[in-house]
């Protein structure tokens, strides 16, 4: 089965693109916009858009395969590509990757996904941005699973020798700013972890001593209970971007003490607590974040630390993983670029026996996270992400309704 053409078009994502170091600054939210002057390069707003850039793969057949590139919402912060506009990456796909793909023969997902890892864009002698590696090995593992008459799940699996998974992956579902009203929609709908929350700015929403964001644990704590059975007991996982190592000046000691205050407030459900530092360079955030884990092992139960920031690439990961720098590590899908180095994060981190989670970001697509889902059944991870979009029930469905159906057609046809 030969690529006989390809096409791109100019698409939207299911968020915006922030300007995190302008909101860890003090830009003024004002609605569903942020006011004040950008400090990252490429942003024109703080504010603006998200872009995306759907790949299609004409097949000899007749069939299309596709794919979406698409960039986190902070991009351009923490170690990640600059940002991702669409305008200036069709031009770099066309030029560049389709001339390399259009008469190649759909055969190994994995050997085709490692070209376009090596990909070098002539205009800056780099590799292609993580966006649009992204997006072509999505566009990839479909072609390779329309050629061979298989689920993406079962193309992976079968290229990795894994056994796909027969169960449901615990799904993490995402509330933006309205983390009263977007945390109620995830507790009636049961998500297996809640309510990340966007905790990113001090004064407004973790408080400068880390006061509202206990009061919010609490509070959710108790939502949980009222609106919940007794048997759903789900993990509160929220991130809060660097901001504690701000308040508490990046004394372990003071930190480890908050965080058994924010375990304290959870109750009897497991806490997870998601970039605690920012420590601006990879190697102080392993070290900070490493330190922080023995730490908790030894005072708190229940109590979990997530890296994101910094743990970037699959080089990131790994070292991340082998240096224990934090109890879960987040699998930002389109941070690693090609999507088979979502596969190979997930295998690593279950090798380590740390813990793995599939994540990304409200920043994508509707197929970018079908695809995502598809990893997800063939490599098991911890935790998925439920995506795009913060408004809950969206990406929730997207999410859970593709597991689903993966897992009813397997029970068919096996």
């Amino acid at each position: 089965m030969k690529i006989i053409n390809a096409v791109c078009s100019k698409g939207l994502t299911g968020f915006f693109f922030d300007d995190q170091h302008a909101i860890k600054n003090g830009a003024l939210k004002d609605g569903s916009s942020y006011l004040g002057i950008p400090h990252t390069d490429g942003f024109s707003s703080v504010r603006q858009p998200g872009e995306s850039i759907s790949i299609m793969l004409m097949l000899e057949d007749g069939m299309i395969a596709y794919g979406d590139c698409a960039a986190v919402q902070y991009s351009g912060a923490g170690g990640r590509d600059p940002l991702f506009l669409a305008d200036i990456y069709m031009e770099v796909i066309k030029k560049t990757v389709f001339p390399l793909l259009i008469g190649q023969d759909v055969t190994n997902f994995r050997e085709m996904a490692q070209k376009v890892d090596h990909m070098i864009n002539p205009l800056t002698g780099k590799k292609l941005h993580t966006a649009v590696m992204y997006g072509v090995t999505q566009a990839l593992l479909h072609a390779v699973a329309i050629s061979q008459r298989k689920l993406m799940t079962e193309v992976i699996a079968d290229e990795y020798g894994l056994e796909a998974a027969s169960h449901e992956i615990p799904v993490f579902s995402q509330s933006g700013d309205l983390i009263y009203e977007n945390a109620d929609k995830m507790i009636i709908k049961k998500a297996d972890s809640l309510p990340h929350g966007l905790f990113n700015n001090i004064p407004d929403k973790l408080g400068y001593q880390g006061e509202k964001l206990i009061e919010y644990v609490s509070w959710l704590e108790k939502r949980i209970r009222k609106l919940g059975s007794s048997e759903y007991t789900p993990t509160i996982h929220i991130d809060v971007y660097g901001t504690v190592g701000i308040i508490f000046n990046h004394q372990y000691d003071k930190m480890t003490d908050y965080f058994m205050k924010l375990k304290k407030a959870a109750g009897n459900l497991a806490f997870r607590l998601e970039g605690p530092v920012d420590m601006n360079e990879r190697n102080a955030q392993v070290e900070t974040l490493s330190v922080l884990t023995s730490m908790v092992n030894i005072r708190i139960s229940g109590f979990e630390i997530v890296a994101d920031e910094w743990c970037n690439t699959l080089e990131d990961i790994k070292y991340f993983a082998d240096c224990k720098a934090g109890h879960m590590l987040q699998i930002k899908t389109p941070d690693l670029g090609g999507i088979n180095n979502t596969a190979e994060a997930v295998l690593y981190c279950k090798k380590k026996n740390i813990g793995a989670y599939q994540g990304g970001t409200c920043n994508e697509t509707e197929w970018s996270a079908k695809v995502c889902v598809h990893i997800a059944m063939a490599t098991s991870p911890d935790l998925i992400l439920a995506k795009p979009g913060m408004g809950v029930d969206e990406g929730f469905m997207i999410v859970h309704n593709e597991m689903q159906r993966i897992l009813a057609l397997r029970r068919r046809f096996l």
